[in-house]
């Protein structure tokens, strides 16, 4: 994909709302793009977690794995944004990512979205705010899935 398709495809990612194109540019300059076909997993639960990806195309399953089985949580689509917290901290992946059609995926890594923080610290404060509603409803849409797949039992 072409530098301006990668900004346009990160533009349209709710949590880089009201990035200017030049925040965008830097963002995209430094991402890899990655394709995977049906089947393949992007990563695993528990896998160190040192970037986020963005789906660009095809869709993506998150994954959890309880007793042995995997369920899905959510099949995530273009403009989707994966383990975003690992922007921002060191962590675990806390679910897996399997592509569920031929995909790709931009990948952001955590050292390149920190040097766009440092050149622009009002961003820090917007993201934020933001990153800590999405961390929220992330924990309350897990806990009903785990509640889920515990009644199932």
């Amino acid at each position: 994909m072409t530098l301006d398709e990668d900004m346009r495809i990160l533009s349209g990612v709710e949590l880089f709302r009201g990035f200017s194109r030049e925040q965008l540019r830097l963002m995209a300059f430094g991402a890899e793009t990655i394709s995977l076909a049906a089947g393949r997993k992007l990563y695993v639960e528990g896998a160190p977690a040192d970037c986020a990806f963005v789906v660009a195309r095809g869709e993506v399953a998150l994954y959890r794995t309880v007793a042995g089985s995997q369920h899905i949580i959510s099949v995530e689509r273009r403009g989707s944004i994966l383990g975003q917290f690992a922007l921002i901290a060191d962590g675990e992946r806390l679910t897996g990512a399997l592509a569920q059609s031929d995909v790709q995926v931009i990948r952001l890594g955590r050292s390149m979205f920190l040097k766009v923080l440092e050149e622009y610290p009002d961003l820090a404060v917007k993201l934020h705010s933001r990153i800590t509603a999405d961390l929220e409803a992330m924990l309350n849409r897990m806990a009903k899935v785990m509640g889920r797949l515990v009644e199932e039992e």
